[in-house]
């Protein structure tokens, strides 16, 4: 994470990058080198939100990713610390599945998953991602889970590519 300036005011929300790549486009004169990056920003309570961005230099895209992501911040229903019931998502190539776990389990997640579930606040959880391996893919199949969840209990719901991203 970046050190914050003295005089810049604390934010509320807790920002971690996922990813950072060097993208390259080819134009007549050559290449043209520019820097993506994925953001994950939560309060670890219950908000938690995602965001790319694209520049020149890397600081600048991690700060657009940032404000695209306190945009698209999502309220994740918990309890206990845990999900409510079990999600399957197949989102693009990527396979998510996520159950919830008793006290004590601790967060079972691997990835950008795992980062986008400790910063939503979710203690106790059991995820497998099977198939894509892109960190893009599975934080958008994470987000999209955590928005179908209700308060039902004991109910599986499987989503498909249909699914659209807000």
């Amino acid at each position: 994470m970046y050190k914050s300036k003295p005089n810049q005011k604390k934010s509320e929300f807790d920002e971690k990058v996922i990813c950072i790549d060097r993208v390259c486009r080819t134009v007549k004169g050559g290449r043209r080198m520019s820097f993506r990056a994925l953001v994950a920003i939560g309060n670890r309570k219950d908000k938690v939100g995602i965001g790319t961005g694209k520049a020149k230099e890397v600081l600048t895209a991690v700060n657009k990713a940032v404000a695209k992501a306190k945009k698209k911040m999502i309220t994740v229903n918990s309890q206990n610390g845990t999900i409510p019931h079990e999600i399957i998502i197949d989102y693009g190539s990527s396979k998510l599945f996520m159950k919830p776990a008793s006290s004590g389990t601790s967060l079972i997640a691997g990835g950008s998953v795992r980062t986008i579930l400790e910063l939503a606040g979710i203690k106790n959880i059991l995820t497998k991602i099977i198939g894509s391996s892109s960190k893009i893919n599975n934080a958008k199949a994470t987000i999209i889970a955590l928005k179908l969840l209700n308060n039902r209990s004991k109910e599986t719901v499987v989503a498909k590519k249909d699914i659209k991203e807000e």
